[in-house]
């Protein structure tokens, strides 16, 4: 997908679509059914914008130019470039990898998902292993500063969203949501930034174009990631629903009104 503007963490291992910074933040909501009063949401948030794009969002990183050091282990999958540093490239949307969407396709590399791990791991167990320089191939973002660490060690305890509660995978449909709920959040919140009909703001180009809709259909465990986490690089920040106080169930709403507008 192309939405507007690693070195990677891979095999270990959710823009706010309702956003801009024209939108107004959601007010009397039930907190995230995911983090605790005690876990920093936003270093959670955070944490899922390095996953989907670090560079963005690391202080003084620049985009990979050749591909990631593991990324020769594997045949299945042809993208090269900035695009093999990505954790969701080998762990997908969904944080499951040749267990969840990306278990066949384009996008398949046979690579573990992170979700087992973050089940079973702590934080600090995680941020260990993110961080251990024994693990050079697997470790290989350089730029990456403690705090990035534990913002993505964070994400993964306490940020994944399970995607096949929420969502049809064969359908690319949402479970048990309500688009009336959710038309009525994305007027008072999303329309100021992307339009009344998800058109005023282009993640394509003008031969290709994308937009909410096509997004939300195309794809939509990518569309409840960036929804629940934020879109890295995006100016003004869109905002991100796990911060701003949601529950998942009111982002799988927005979704399954989003699949309501226009694709092209």
């Amino acid at each position: 997908m192309k939405w507007s503007t690693g070195r990677l963490v891979m095999s270990a291992i959710v823009a706010l679509i309702v956003a801009g910074a024209a939108c107004s933040q959601p007010t009397q909501v039930p907190p995230a059914p995911t983090a605790s009063a005690k876990v920093d949401v936003a270093s959670v948030a955070r944490g899922g914008l390095l996953y989907d794009k670090w560079w963005k969002v690391t202080a003084g990183a620049s985009e990979p130019k050749g591909n990631h050091p593991l990324w020769a282990s594997q045949s299945t999958n042809k993208a090269a470039g900035s695009a093999t540093w990505r954790c969701k490239e080998c762990h997908g949307w969904d944080y499951k990898g040749k267990d969840g969407a990306y278990g066949k396709g384009s996008h398949y590399t046979g690579f573990p998902g992170a979700w087992g791990a973050a089940q079973k791991k702590t934080v600090a167990e995680l941020a260990a292993f993110l961080g251990d320089s024994a693990n050079p191939k697997h470790n290989a973002v350089t730029a990456f500063r403690p705090a990035d660490i534990a913002d993505l060690a964070n994400f993964l305890k306490y940020g994944l969203v399970d995607m096949a509660k929420y969502v049809n995978y064969a359908a690319k449909k949402p479970i048990g949501a309500d688009a009336a709920r959710g038309k009525s959040a994305y007027d008072r919140l999303c329309s100021g930034c992307h339009g009344p009909d998800g058109k005023k703001l282009n993640f394509g180009d003008a031969s290709k174009p994308e937009y909410v809709g096509t997004l939300a259909k195309d794809n939509p465990q990518e569309f409840l990631h960036k929804t629940w986490v934020g879109q890295p690089g995006s100016q003004p920040p869109m905002p991100s629903a796990l911060v701003s106080g949601w529950r998942i169930e009111q982002a799988v709403d927005v979704l399954a009104y989003a699949q309501t507008l226009p694709e092209k």
